[in-house]
């Protein structure tokens, strides 16, 4: 870019005379565009003809694109048409096919798109494998345009199947046939007969079929750069956003009551971001394309702030690094956008009111801003409406109120992105929303390596063997009507994300199986020029998208600098208005902790000042432990502290941040605890050996330390674990804490080194309180899939068999999940569904939810028993355990244990009780040895963690070979050491000075001292 200028156009200056006079007109059967005509021909199948594209008066440089466009289609070329991200290239492609009444066949590329998405695709029927042409090849025989968008999104190598295509109009499919041009068939037709060419396999390619391709200047943008031998099949047009005089034009026909000279500063604001020298400063551009939809809200609201406006399209705070915010900021200071005295925020909803026109479900919403009242119309769901703030689970807070009212605002004419931390909040917003205006919610939690078919639509095999397509939650909602919630839209592939620009920018869509949705205007105009049935169009596969359908995305903010997590780019811009939920303050916090929850305020006071100081400090590790402490971790605190209100606060926050007493982190913690001038508390070791922890079961009720729980009554009792556990007051009271928790109703994350007892831990309480378990253990190739449900063939058929994760919600077990931490997170995440909402969707449709009162007759539905709990055991996160950060992206909505190794008097009761034969003082020396030992991996000085199991196995060896030596049984631990010099060192250094003779040479006299 850079090379072509943007501003007049100077070529076509002797062209604008005549198209002033006639931009184009249609003569019997002929369209011209200036002195370019092309004569229509009667479409095969009209209702693939795009509808309600062109506007009533279309832009001048619209006009010439479409005339550049006609030129190269007269010629036979293929066309290109690049240029920023937006709606824009699409629509001039759609609205020339409408102009010359030809019948499309679009596809949206994406990372995932593959061969058999363009030729051929091999489906089951009635037992009998064969191919199904899909959209070039239908589109080549019958003469249609295939419209390919998006296609530096496609990975390399996938499009060349297209290449011979576009050059010389041949292919060889997968079935035997031949594609072969116009020209050389009908001169073979010459010779031979039609039914010869047939049984040669040879099909005419017809003389109409032409590809018009959009796609994104790589490099500027990102993607995959365009193959030389692609790129010069293809003829190329740069289609920049609407020169300067033809957008404001359109956006002063959208906002009437807004002074013009407030919108033409909005569009020069705009246009200025979009400029090269923006790009150069590295500012993504501005999405132009939304803004007649910002100023349609500014129309309703005229007396509010513009600058507010234009952070929902363009939220450059959370987007930019400091010098970006400058950038902008003086930008908008040049155009005057900043805050007059008069410019007003909304407030918050007062009333909402179901209106019925003409059966579409709409509601009238009034916003108090400033003084006044605005009443507007926007769509609504289905269910009856609730008043704002009528649910008693929401606590209204002012800047939840804003942010309600604003998204209102938002949603009178686009779909909604809400980025927040953490745990702050967004899905009970999104939820308050929906219920606000009586939609029906579909949760759909997105993970990393999620596919566009995952999104739109999945293959399956029915009772009989035969594929077919299942359409996915989010096709069913549009059809339905439904609010779509996307939650971590930050963490999808941005070539899958391409899947959906078209439905989020247009309302249309076209799916793998042929069918397609249409927006409900085109769809009715469809009706009505072809004088058909909804059941007629069912039949071609036609179907509308509902008018209520609305999608808000949740998204974490972007992290600035960052090559991975700075998801917000130009394209994403596009496709939503954003609303950012910032934290809430301190006073709000409390606010809504009191409401939820009954708890002492002297506590909360407490909890609250030090959480808010965390926040406020600049050190990046506190940052991190800040993170930990969310309104989700604050409420679960609390909950914990009003039920127990003994509890001591200090150990409650550790707690809840992971950290271990020699940890970094701690001293960050105790600098600011004792920075507010709080004491610790008692502190627990001390006071261990005054009480005798035991886990002790009465009369149907076990009691552990000082909470009792009354016994399960299991039904499958070989389900209920059964270990060799010695008890030892240290893991007493962690199996206490955990108690609390489960009481409390919780799911619980145990993290911790490896052989500290985690499993032991978990199946030991597990027995105590006579549960069932189920148990999954996760690996580096565990998918959604597999966490869910396990395929088998029986019979010739694909049959799902539930996982152990179904199983225990169905039943009611624990479901114990171990190495939580080994499997990718973005697989965990699904996890996040299942016990924040209490919904998931399996693979093979079936749905899990919480509540049964929304089953309400829907077939296929699991509700979640009310026993069900999960328990997940990971390694802590950091070097030597090569796992991924499960606490990082996940800690938050369970409640944390960290499990440590036992202090010294409790290690050396438990290995008496393993080795009753072995002399104490060995056991001593032992103790003694790896707790100084764990004392240098805690301090960094040696990599590996010695745990409580490998002194267990050296006393067992003892115990049980009592004639062996010491050293002997010592090496089985450490000769994995052996080869390392270094460690060798240390180790021998440590070992020695406990008097555990481990390669003990001549020299080392002072062992025989001893």
């Amino acid at each position: 870019p850079g090379a072509m200028p943007h501003t007049p156009y100077v070529w076509f200056s002797y062209l604008s005379i005549v198209m002033v006079v006639f931009p184009y007109s249609l003569l019997g059967d002929t369209v011209s565009i200036g002195d370019v005509s092309y004569k229509l021909k009667t479409p095969k199948n009209p209702e693939l003809v795009p509808q309600n594209y062109i506007s009533d008066s279309v832009a001048q440089s619209v006009v010439q694109h479409l005339r550049w466009i006609m030129q190269k289609d007269l010629l036979g070329q293929d066309v290109f048409l690049i240029g920023p991200p937006g709606p824009l290239r699409r629509s001039i492609a759609m609205q020339y096919l409408e102009l010359t009444q030809r019948e499309v066949e679009y596809i949206a590329l994406s990372r995932d798109t593959t061969e058999t998405d363009l030729k051929q695709r091999r489906e089951i029927r009635a037992g009998t494998a064969f191919y199904i042409d899909q959209c070039a090849v239908r589109a080549a025989t019958e003469g249609r345009t295939l419209v390919l968008e998006g296609l530096e999104k496609a990975e390399r190598n996938v499009l060349p199947v297209l290449n011979n295509l576009l050059e010389n109009r041949e292919m060889q499919l997968e079935d035997g046939r031949f594609l072969m041009s116009a020209e050389r068939y009908d001169k073979l037709l010459q010779d031979h007969t039609k039914t010869e060419l047939d049984a040669w396999k040879i099909v005419r390619v017809s003389e109409n079929f032409r590809v018009i391709a959009l796609g994104l200047p790589v490099p500027r943008y990102s993607g995959n750069p365009l193959d030389p031998p692609l790129r010069s099949r293809f003829q190329a047009r740069d289609i920049y956003y609407l020169p300067f005089k033809d957008q404001l034009k359109l956006l002063y026909s959208v906002g009437a009551n807004i002074s013009a000279e407030k919108v033409s500063q909005l569009l020069s604001f705009a246009t200025t971001l979009c400029s090269q020298e923006s790009s150069t400063l590295g500012l993504p551009d501005f999405p132009l394309d939304s803004l007649p939809a910002a100023v349609q809200i500014l129309d309703s609201f005229p007396m509010m702030s513009i600058k507010h406006a234009v952070q929902w399209l363009y939220p450059y705070t959370i987007l930019l690094g400091h010098e970006g915010k400058m950038a902008v900021e003086g930008v908008l200071k040049r155009f005057q956008i900043q805050d007059s005295g008069s410019s007003m925020l909304p407030k918050e909803i007062l009333r909402v009111e179901r209106l019925n026109e003409n059966d579409v479900p709409q509601a009238s919403v009034t916003i108090r801003i400033a003084e006044r009242e605005v009443t507007i119309k926007v769509a609504a769901g289905t269910r009856p409406l609730n008043q704002p703030c009528a649910s008693e689970h929401f606590i209204q807070t002012l800047s939840h109120k804003q942010l309600l009212a604003e998204m209102m605002q938002s949603h009178m004419v686009k779909d909604i992105c809400l980025i927040g931390g953490k745990g702050c909040g967004k899905t009970v917003i999104a939820k308050n929303f929906a219920e606000t205006l009586g939609y029906n919610i579909e949760p759909i939690m997105l993970y990393q390596d999620m596919t566009a078919r995952d999104l739109l639509q999945q293959r399956y095999t029915l009772p009989n063997g035969d594929t077919a397509w299942r359409s996915s939650p989010l096709v069913n909602a549009a059809l339905e009507g439904k609010l779509v919630l996307l939650d971590g839209i930050h963490r999808v592939n941005v070539g899958t994300l391409a899947v959906l620009q078209r439905l989020i920018h247009d309302r249309e869509l076209s799916l793998y199986d042929g069918s397609r949705l249409l927006r409900e205007d085109r769809y009715m105009r469809l009706k009505e020029e072809l004088q058909v049935s909804d059941e007629q169009l069912r039949e071609r596969s036609i179907f509308p998208v509902h008018p209520s359908f609305r999608i808000i995305a949740l998204a974490e903010p972007p992290v600035i600098g960052s090559t991975t997590q700075q998801w917000l780019g130009p394209e994403f811009l596009t496709m939503f208005f954003f609303h950012y939920m910032k934290p809430l303050v301190k006073s709000e916090e409390i606010q809504v902790i009191k409401e939820m929850v009954r708890v002492k305020p002297e506590a909360l006071d407490k909890l609250l000042l030090f959480t808010h100081k965390l926040r406020e400090t600049q050190d990046p590790t506190a940052q991190s432990l800040a993170a930990s402490l969310s309104t989700r971790q604050l409420l679960r605190i609390s909950r914990r502290l009003s039920q127990y209100p003994n509890e001591n606060l200090h150990s409650a926050v550790t707690k809840a941040c992971l950290s271990s007493p020699q940890d970094i982190k701690d001293t960050v913690l105790h600098s600011v605890w004792a920075g507010l001038g709080f004491s610790e508390g008692c502190a627990t070791s001390n006071s261990l050996s005054c009480v005798k922890y035991l886990g002790e079961v009465a009369s149907g009720f076990l009691r552990i330390g000082a909470v009792s729980a009354p016994i399960y009554n299991a039904h499958e009792k070989m389900k209920v674990p059964d270990v060799l556990f010695y008890d030892n007051i240290q893991h007493m009271i962690v199996m206490e804490d955990m108690l609390k928790d489960f009481l409390l109703g919780e799911h619980l994350l145990l993290v911790g080194n490896q052989g500290v007892g985690k499993n032991k831990i978990v199946d030991r309480f597990l027995h105590l309180l006579n549960r069932p378990r189920e148990y999954m253990q996760l690996h580096r190739d565990t998918t959604v899939q597999t966490l869910t449900l396990q395929p088998s063939v029986k019979d010739g058929l694909i049959v799902y068999e539930d996982s152990p994760l179904v199983k225990a919600v169905k039943l009611g077990h624990v479901l114990v999940v171990d190495e939580a931490d080994k499997a990718p997170t973005n697989v965990t995440c699904i996890l996040k569904t299942l016990v924040e909402n209490g919904e998931m969707i399996l693979a093979d449709g079936r749905r899990i939810v919480a509540n049964s009162a929304n089953v309400n007759g829907r077939e296929n539905v699991i509700v979640i028993h009310p026993d069900f709990r999960m328990i997940v055991l990971a390694n802590r996160p950091g070097f030597p355990f090569l796992g991924n950060d499960f606490f990082g992206t996940l800690g938050d909505i369970f409640s944390c244990h960290a499990v440590d190794n036992p202090k010294p008097h409790s290690e050396l009761e438990m290995l008496r009780q393993y080795g009753p034969n072995v002399p104490e003082p060995i056991l001593q020396k032992l103790v003694a040895a790896f707790g100084e030992l764990r004392r240098l991996a805690d301090q960094g000085i040696i990599n590996y963690p010695y745990s409580t199991r490998e002194v267990v196995n050296i006393v067992k060896h003892l115990q049980k070979f009592p004639t062996e030596g010491l050293s002997s049984a010592v090496r089985n631990v450490f000769d994995f050491d052996s080869y390392n010099n270094d460690m060798r060192e240390i180790l021998m250094k440590t070992l020695h000075k406990y008097g555990i003779p481990i390669g003990a040479k001549p020299t080392s006299v002072q062992l025989a001292k001893e």
